[in-house]
């Protein structure tokens, strides 16, 4: 698909495009003004010779205000200063012959580029990657860099989505983080934002309206997928970060919160054949994920290859809910759905989602979900901890905070082992205790309303724990979320020690044994037993047995040959897990 927004260097100079059906005129800003051709449909073209990569240029909206490219590839003066020309196909790539990794050898890891290193850029991640392939990982997944307002955010509030944010280095650097990694055999992952533009340095509004929609996200103004050009924007958005950037996957955010059009195929089946037809084109493994409130299984299918209208796998809320209820006995909020964690969660090892359709009453005391038993097991990205779980809490404190290394020990070992496709949070394979609080780098009003915003969202904590609740505004809030990866103690050290074993173990017995999988069955008792299994691929049966609880307990399940725990006899100590094949 040839690109049609933004500025790609030709031949002959470089080529410009905008598309600003709101506008009456505009002009192209580089060492002059030069007027731009309006063509059908609200486009508006330039083309200028012997222009070099590397120009600075903005857009002048009817005499009225300067703005930004919005498909800019690059801005390194943030959201508000010039956009950049970049030559995507200038980098010398040396994993040429890289095509990724099948979906079932899937070990991912969430990771904020700006926390991940004391440095926060992209070059300082590389040193990092032999530790992540050394501990099992297969997949570095980075929260969003589409550029947002400011040198400090999550990502989630990107407003030029085409240009990795400047905060971290410039493209080639990403590229090198990315072709480091494809070196090393490591897949890399981008978290994407389709579903509304931050509230700081987005002029669409001005001179493209019809983007937007009268409704409303939690975030912003909902984006009008209906129309074929704001559809193309974000396809091409995700075939640029696919291609130009060479990524292996996109996760893309609050899917439920992207417009979709009733009896017409929608962006996200528009996106998912896009991509599919690169990865025909060119022979790669492209695999795409949700994060879809709604638990849409009709969306998904982790055996569709290439992608063609379908995604591979979504992140499973529910999963993360159910064992964080059993480990913590929160209830608030929307663990509230979650009243019997054991049975909840031999519910999702047995079929995928708890909510298949199923009346939730933190969702409206609506139906939520469908049936997902039929789906493979690997459709379902499982995991203790993640950015929103982490971070949306008033004191931003992980898991292991929270809950005894014994508890989280048998979580990993359920985890990691389970035919899900499993997922770490950054530093969680060595049990790290820094915080990942929410942290932003708005200015003036937008940042007091921030603050009051969170007040009056966690207006019990900050009763409870007054100026102990971090100041997402306060640059020390970001410092203190950057990772600890020096001085582990021996206790982290024997954590990292399980997790790689654990991840061996995945590495021998079960990835072999994940494609053709399906779910079996699982139940769990008041005592804390619980039972699960699964038809393997190969056609052997994955047996898990856990005791789930703080006393010992008999079992009689011996089906099976042990490949992971063990047990005095019939015993189970407390939380305490067996893994066995066949049987």
């Amino acid at each position: 698909m040839r690109p049609s927004f933004g500025a790609r260097p030709t031949k002959e100079g470089v080529s410009f495009r905008l598309w600003a059906p709101g506008a009456r005129r505009v002009d192209l800003l580089l060492d002059r003004r030069h007027a731009m051709q309006r063509r059908q449909d609200g486009w508006y073209v330039a083309e200028i010779a012997s222009l070099t990569t590397g120009s600075p240029y903005k857009f002048r909206i009817d005499d009225e205000i300067d703005v930004p490219d919005p498909a800019s590839a690059f801005q390194p003066e943030d959201v508000f200063g010039p956009s950049e020309v970049i030559d995507h196909d200038a980098f010398a790539w040396r994993a040429r012959d890289w095509r990724g990794r099948p979906w079932e050898e899937t070990v991912l890891i969430e990771s904020h580029v700006g926390t991940f290193t004391a440095e926060g850029t992209y070059r300082a991640m590389i040193d990092r990657l032999d530790h992540l392939t050394a501990t099992g990982i297969t997949a570095l997944e980075l929260m969003p860099l589409a550029d947002f307002a400011g040198y400090r955010g999550w990502g989630y509030d990107g407003v030029l989505w085409y240009a990795p944010d400047s905060a971290y280095g410039r493209p080639e650097d990403l590229k090198t983080l990315i072709d480091e990694a494809h070196l090393r055999g490591l897949m890399v992952f981008l978290d994407v934002v389709y579903n509304h533009f931050g509230p700081e340095g987005n002029y669409l509004g001005r001179y493209a309206p019809s983007f937007f929609t009268d409704a409303h996200t939690p975030w912003g103004s909902a984006i009008d997928y209906r129309l074929s050009q704001v559809r193309a924007f974000a396809v091409e958005n995700a075939l640029s970060w696919l291609s130009d950037y060479r990524f292996d996957g996109l996760r893309l955010d609050a899917a439920n919160h992207i417009m979709a059009l009733p009896g017409e195929q929608s962006m996200l089946q528009d996106l998912s054949v896009a991509a599919g037809e690169l990865a025909k084109a060119t022979g790669r493994h492209i695999h795409l994920v949700l994060e879809n409130g709604d638990n849409r299984a009709s969306l998904l299918d982790a055996a569709q290859e290439p992608p063609n209208g379908k995604y591979r796998a979504q992140w499973n809320d529910d999963y993360h809910h159910v064992w964080h209820v059993m480990l913590t006995g929160e209830l608030a909020g929307y663990y509230a759905d979650y009243q019997t964690p054991r049975m909840d969660l031999a519910r999702a090892l047995a079929s995928g989602f708890v909510y298949q359709g199923e009346i939730s009453e933190f969702w409206g005391k609506k139906p939520r979900g469908e049936p997902s038993r039929e789906l493979p097991p690997a459709t379902f990205v499982n995991f203790l901890q993640n950015h929103d779980q982490i971070g949306n809490r008033p004191l931003g404190e992980r898991l292991e905070s929270l809950a005894s290394p014994r508890q989280i020990e048998a979580a990993l070992a359920v985890t990691l082992l389970a035919p899900m496709v499993p997922m770490l949070f950054q530093g969680e394979e060595w049990g790290s205790k820094v915080p990942f609080p929410f942290f932003c780098d708005f200015q003036g009003g937008l940042a007091d309303a921030v603050r009051k915003g969170r007040r009056q969202e966690y207006a019990w904590a900050y009763e409870k724990y007054g100026d102990e609740v971090p100041d997402p505004l306060d640059p020390a809030t970001l410092q203190s979320a950057v990772l600890d990866w020096g001085g582990r103690t021996p206790e982290q050290d024997a954590r990292l020690a399980l997790v790689r074993d654990l991840l061996a173990l995945r590495r021998k017995e079960i990835m072999p044994r994940l494609k053709g999988a399906r779910f079996g069955d699982a139940e769990a008792t008041d005592s804390g037993l619980l039972r699960a299994h699964w038809r393997m691929g190969d056609g052997t049966t994955l047996r898990l047995v856990a005791n789930l609880s703080d006393h010992e307990i008999i079992s009689t399940d011996n089906a099976g040959t042990p490949i992971w725990g063990g047990a005095a006899g019939d015993r189970l100590p407390p939380w305490s897990v067996v893994w066995r094949l066949g049987g």
